[in-house]
């Protein structure tokens, strides 16, 4: 517990237009993947649209680590496919958190990312006061593949005992 700064809850949403990979559809799932951890989502049955809803919590040691985001078609006689995939870096999400923003208003837009060349975002991507919880909504394009996004929710729980930011 000397090294964790936290857990990081990911909100696996929903991925949107994801690529064909069985006959006429996909039994896609979504694999987080930082450092030595990796989580996976719940598989939705043919769905190219598949709504997990599915909550993933990472506990975060090293926040300059960028974490995976994969998506998978689900095999049952073969390897799974894979659907394409995604990077997050978290250190603009974490200096939001750090200015200790207890006196704004829920619904305040903190900090803002756009898309570029330097990351996966389809949209631009806000991290919001919320409720009393810093949280970012985002959609990341995936890579290699012809198409398809994955909508996400990043939130931070922070650890009686440790380090913390």
């Amino acid at each position: 517990m000397e090294h964790l700064l936290g857990l990081l809850i990911i909100h696996v949403r929903r991925g949107v237009n994801l690529a064909i990979r069985d006959v006429r559809s996909s039994d896609p799932y979504v694999v987080i993947r930082m450092g030595k951890l990796k989580l996976k989502s719940r598989v939705v049955k043919k769905s190219l649209n598949p709504e997990w809803n599915d909550e993933l919590t990472l506990e975060i040691t090293d926040s300059s680590l960028p974490i995976s985001v994969m998506v998978f078609d689900k095999d049952n006689f073969s390897l799974d496919d894979k659907m394409g995939d995604a990077e997050i870096h978290i250190e603009p999400f974490l200096d939001a958190l750090r200015m200790r923003l207890d006196d704004v208003p829920s619904g305040t837009v903190i900090t803002s990312m756009k898309p570029g060349r330097d990351n996966c975002l389809a949209e631009e991507s806000c991290v919001v006061w919320s409720d009393g919880k810093v949280v970012q909504d985002m959609v990341l394009r995936l890579r290699n593949v012809e198409h398809g996004e994955v909508e996400l929710q990043l939130e931070w729980i922070d650890i009686p005992g440790c380090r913390g930011l």
